[in-house]
């Protein structure tokens, strides 16, 4: 029987976050996201002290990667790089209710829970770690003309607002 080349619960590309405490990254994306541990594997540092070299978690039906931070090697986390270098959006049926747990958990507010033009609810937090997370519900199909329509009159809204001619 021939392996598949994308293993069985994975997608074609897939996250792998590195932090400064993933210990505490996996107890937060339990709490925050209802995230399950899959597994971990803890690994000596170059001081003896234990860190997690690798570890994934599954939130919804997609399974996460983290490990901590090996400055060593050159993998560093949102926090030591200065902020986010990216985000993820996480879509469910009320997006208000896992803004509130996520905040709750231990997030920051970072965009308020709002409608937005696209079709979608959604607000962002920033996890303890510095990673940033949308959470979303769709609530309307948006066609292409209207989405464009839309995108035009919330950017000179965005424009009228910062003062920018």
């Amino acid at each position: 029987m021939a392996v598949s080349p994308i293993p069985e619960g994975y997608h074609t590309v897939n996250a792998y976050l590195i932090v400064d405490d993933a210990a505490a990254a996996i107890d937060f994306y339990t709490a925050a996201f209802g995230a399950k541990e899959l597994y971990r594997l803890p690994v000596p540092g170059p001081d003896g002290a234990e860190r997690v070299g690798h570890a994934e978690v599954r939130i919804g039906d997609t399974n996460l990667m983290l490990c901590d931070e090996w400055p060593d090697m050159g993998a560093l986390g949102p926090k030591a790089r200065g902020g986010a270098t990216t985000s993820f959006v996480i879509y469910g049926p009320d997006c208000d209710a896992a803004f509130d747990q996520a905040v709750k958990a231990g997030a920051s507010v970072d965009k308020p829970v709002a409608d937005q033009f696209w079709g979608d609810r959604m607000g962002t937090v920033v996890d303890p770690f510095g990673h940033k997370w949308t959470l979303g519900t769709h609530k309307e199909d948006v066609s292409p003309e209207d989405l464009a329509s839309r995108m035009k009159e919330w950017t000179k809204a965005q424009y009228a607002q910062a003062n920018i001619a």
